[in-house]
């Protein structure tokens, strides 16, 4: 390689990080989307309209919440991966962004290849809740039940792969029964059909949004799905408490943005969610409800999705778990 040449593309390469650097310290001047690939009503729905809140306060501009849900989060997936990628439409997904790919033949997405994580968000843990109509009262009588009558339990689903499908699959693999998945499009629906006693159970990602249909008794819930009991919910035994020892059940929110997207904007939107999302006030008003905020860095968020990946790879081939 000449001199000229070398100067030629050290001077392009310090040409796109200036480009890269001032973009980085100018954004956001307009809207942001933040899409969140499942229908309103469920967990992902929430963190996304929470995180999207808190983060139009702190930029001083509008980020609105865009579903575009379809086929386990693929569609809004997709949608996502072909945005523009300057910062200003992000995505937010939970365990199906990694698990999608164990049950679909065909997938629009590698959620390695096709995004750059900013930050994992949130933790949170699942409640079982069953229609009041279902004569069992903890997970053991559940299991009997199961075990009594074989193949006459279902449970409700937000779609094959997400997170309550894998939750009910573990229940079932450590319960040693075969209740079936119902899948519905979305959590929203999949709760409406259990208090309408369409469906006799669910696993609720959201515990606090589960506890007033609990406490109005048009639900019964039966466990958490932590090892510990929940901080929301502390009178409810975990699901190991209730008859199923070792069951421990706990997903998390992811925010991502299209690969290409400069790294000094991803670092940037990781500095503002850390920023924002690590006091007091803030770990305190999303734990009310049910929600423990992580805000890992990028890299960090990167390593957890390689290990979920590896994790969940082994469950799904143990159930046969495919999209029908």
């Amino acid at each position: 390689m000449t001199i000229h040449s070398l100067r030629k593309t050290f001077g392009a390469v310090a040409a796109a990080f200036a480009a890269s650097s001032i973009f980085a310290a100018d954004f956001p001047s307009k809207t942001v989307r933040i899409i969140n690939p499942f229908p309103p009503g469920g967990s992902v729905d929430l963190v996304a309209r929470l995180l999207g809140a808190d983060l139009g306060k702190t930029w001083g501009q509008q980020v609105i919440v865009d579903n575009r849900a379809g086929a386990s989060g693929n569609i809004g997936t997709e949608v996502a991966k072909n945005s523009a990628p300057d910062g200003y439409t992000l995505l937010l997904h939970t365990l199906p962004f990694v698990t999608n790919q164990f049950v679909y033949t065909t997938l629009p997405f590698d959620p390695l290849a096709d995004f750059a994580p900013v930050s994992v968000v949130t933790a949170l843990d699942s409640l079982l809740v069953v229609h009041p109509s279902l004569p069992v009262h903890t997970v053991r009588e559940l299991i009997a039940l199961a075990k009594a009558k074989p193949g006459a339990l279902s449970y409700g689903t937000a779609g094959p792969a997400t997170n309550p499908h894998i939750a009910g699959e573990l229940l079932n693999y450590l319960g040693k029964v075969n209740i079936t998945a119902v899948h519905y499009k979305g959590g929203g629906p999949a709760t409406t059909a259990v208090i309408s006693g369409e469906m006799q159970m669910y696993f609720s990602n959201t515990i606090a949004d589960a506890m007033p249909q609990v406490e109005a008794k048009r639900l019964r819930a039966l466990g958490v799905t932590s090892l510990k009991r929940s901080p929301v919910a502390p009178q409810i035994p975990t699901l190991a408490e209730s008859g199923l020892p070792g069951y421990e059940f706990s997903t998390w929110h992811v925010l991502a943005a299209p690969a290409a997207t400069p790294r000094a904007l991803i670092t940037q939107i990781n500095d503002t969610l850390r920023r924002i999302l690590r006091t007091p006030e803030a770990v305190q008003r999303w734990r009310e409800r049910g929600i423990e905020l992580v805000v890992n860095t990028p890299d960090e968020a990167a390593a957890h999705l390689k290990k979920e990946i590896q994790k969940w790879r082994v469950v799904f081939k143990e159930r046969g778990m495919k999209a029908e």
